[in-house]
């Protein structure tokens, strides 16, 4: 495993893992460069880590991380014939409506997804001549167990949940672009879903390409803040000012288009929010402790 844990409490994410060895991302960069023997023995790489951070405006930070570090792996695992699946997202479309995964539909609005939109654009160039498997995947709006260190990043259904443990208030922004309160529509997806979709494309090496991964449905804020207060069985919705700092930069709308993937010949299925946003308030109240400390999406 390869991580950055400056963030010491994210090992409560791991510790029912088994897991062979740990590398701070920075000597792995090291000794991928340095052209490690040991890397002889690895066939794949899951390749999940970025600087996430939508608001995030240091192009040198985001680029360095997203771009930069993913060139260094994907050059290895092209070299070494290792099957690389790397995470993409569907922040490169921007306020788009069509979700295809082709250049002409790329418009990100911010920074990180240009820094995706560019190493995208950087690896379907090498696919067609890899000798190995090359897959990026176009996360859309993933949710799920073990994700409260992603802080303003974590879900909706995340952040609502902890609001309900403060009070009896779910706070949704007011209605833009056309959309009214909390009827901004997201194409939602659960992490196991998508966990799914890696293990097969694991299993399934001779798949190379861009894939989105998303549900294929595009569901409201509201759906979810219903789902989340049906499973606590209280609370009310309040709606909020639109901030302005993500007037220009917002998706208020994103659905998969998942033609490729199941061209790719991926047969699973993919929760709604209903059933999904269920089984994770479910887990939450499973995992809860005394002091809240998994309580809290660990």
């Amino acid at each position: 495993m390869v991580d950055d844990f400056t963030d010491g409490t994210k090992f409560v994410n791991i510790v029912e893992a088994e897991i062979a060895d740990y590398w701070d991302k920075e000597e792995f960069l090291a000794r991928l460069r340095q052209r490690d023997p040991v890397m002889a023995k690895v066939e794949a790489i899951i390749h999940q880590g970025a600087c996430s951070a939508t608001t995030e405006w240091n192009g040198r930070l985001v680029i360095d991380n997203n771009y930069e570090y993913s060139k260094a792996i994907l050059h290895t695992c092209l070299e070494r014939h290792i099957s690389l699946i790397y995470a993409s997202s569907a922040a490169v479309y921007g306020a788009g409506k069509i979700f295809v995964e082709e250049p002409r539909h790329e418009a990100p609005l911010n920074v990180y997804g240009y820094s995706k939109t560019l190493f995208d654009r950087y690896a379907r160039r090498l696919m067609a001549s890899a000798r190995s498997q090359v897959v990026g995947l176009r996360y859309f709006n993933v949710y799920g167990p073990r994700e409260q260190h992603k802080g303003d990043m974590a879900s909706v259904a995340y952040h609502l949940h902890s609001q309900l443990q403060t009070g009896e208030e779910i706070r949704l922004f007011t209605g833009c672009d056309g959309y009214g309160p909390g009827e901004q529509k997201r194409d939602f997806i659960h992490v196991d879903d998508v966990v799914d979709v890696v293990l097969w494309l694991l299993d399934h090496p001779g798949v190379s390409g861009l894939f989105n991964v998303g549900t294929g449905r595009s569901q409201s804020f509201n759906e979810v803040a219903g789902a989340v207060l049906k499973a606590h069985g209280r609370g009310r919705i309040r709606y909020i000012p639109f901030p302005d700092h993500l007037r220009g930069r917002y998706q208020s709308f994103t659905e998969a288009d998942l033609t490729r993937l199941r061209s790719a010949g991926y047969p699973g299925s993919f929760r709604d929010v209903e059933s999904g946003v269920g089984d994770y308030m479910r887990w939450l109240a499973r995992t809860a402790t005394s002091d809240g400390a998994l309580g809290q999406g660990g």
